[in-house]
Formats: C-alpha cells, sequence, structure tokens
C-alpha cells in the first residue's frame, strides 16, 4: 500500500474532482478501490478515532475500553456504509439511468466520492468539529456532481437529479449504520 499515493489521490479529488475522476476514469480495474482507497481510508479513521479518545481523555483505566468502542463504531459505519451505498447507487443506476448492473463501477464511484466522509471523519477524530462536519459535508455534493459526469456518464439531462440522489446516500448511508451501531452498543451495555 502506498500512502503517498493515497494522499495524492485524497488531495486530488478535493482540489481539482475533474481532474481526479478523469485519472480515475483511466482505470482498468474498477475493484482496486477498495484495497487501494477505501480500507486505507477506513484505517486512517480508525486510528484517528483511537488517536483522538485519549487527547484530553481523564477517563483513566475506562479510556482504552472508550477508544475501543469509538475505533469500531467507525468502522462498522464506514465500511457498512460504503457497501450500503455501493449498493443503493447500484439500484439509482438501475432506476433513474435505466443502466444494468454495475456494481463494480458504481463500487469505485462511492468510493471515492466518500474522500470528503473520510478526511472529516480523520479530523474530527482528533479534533472536535461536529457542527463544521455537518456542514463541509456538502462538499461531497460537488465531488459526486463532478464523478457523475466524468465517470458514470450521466446525461445532462439527469445530472442534477442523480446528483443530488446520490450524494444523499454517500453522505446518509454511514451516518445511519452509526446511528443504529450507536444506538446497539448503548443497548447491549
Amino acid at each position: 500500500m502506498n500512502y503517498k499515493d493515497l494522499f495524492n489521490r485524497v488531495v486530488l479529488l478535493i482540489s481539482s474532482p475533474a481532474k481526479a475522476w478523469a485519472e480515475i476514469n483511466t482505470e482498468e480495474d474498477r475493484r482496486k478501490v477498495l484495497g487501494t482507497f477505501v480500507y486505507p481510508m477506513i484505517g486512517l479513521c480508525g486510528l484517528s478515532v483511537f488517536i483522538g479518545t485519549f487527547i484530553g481523555n481523564t477517563a483513566g483505566v475506562s479510556a482504552f475500553q472508550i477508544a475501543m468502542t469509538r475505533c469500531c463504531a467507525i468502522f462498522v459505519s464506514l465500511f457498512g456504509g460504503y457497501f450500503l451505498a455501493a449498493y443503493a447507487v447500484n439500484q439509482l443506476g438501475k432506476k433513474l439511468l435505466n443502466r444494468g448492473e454495475q456494481y463494480e463501477l458504481n463500487q469505485q464511484f462511492v468510493g471515492y466520492a466518500m474522500v470528503v466522509t473520510f478526511v472529516l471523519d480523520i479530523i474530527s477524530g482528533l479534533f472536535s468539529i461536529s457542527i463544521l462536519h455537518w456542514i463541509l459535508q456538502f462538499y461531497t455534493v460537488f465531488v459526486v456532481y463532478e464523478g457523475a459526469r466524468t465517470l458514470m456518464k450521466v446525461e445532462e439531462a439527469k445530472l442534477t437529479r442523480y446528483t443530488l440522489i446520490a450524494s444523499v446516500i454517500v453522505i446518509v448511508c454511514p451516518a445511519l449504520i452509526a446511528a443504529v451501531f450507536n444506538e446497539l452498543s448503548v443497548i447491549l451495555n
């Protein structure tokens, strides 16, 4: 795993999404996104949350348990949210765009479209930016828009609708999984 390439891909997706999606469109192996982008980013998010739990924590011995619980929550929410979003975007493509099964393409699209979520989770794992976190999440709409045009090749007539629905899916799926996981962990404790 090359973290320099990962960092460059993240910076390019955030600073110049059109150029990044053009590069991504040239990749032949659509499943490559999992091992080179999604899994490392989920790992970095988990590490950030784990370390961030110890910063300023006065819980003493139970700090490790709190850190592990928060780390598991972010892993589960991002991992489950990614696959749920990929499935939902695939269904969106079938219904809205009248396309057949394109699950690998949708996995690639969703994986890179979640870049804003990943970066914000890494930052908010270390620093408390909860309200700012949700405000900055709307940059996902621009990243998804560029990806829908370049990678998904959505026609102009359906582009706005597809972008808005896909953006909601990409933003809400991890949050939904996190809410369910956190509720279950409270109930089971």
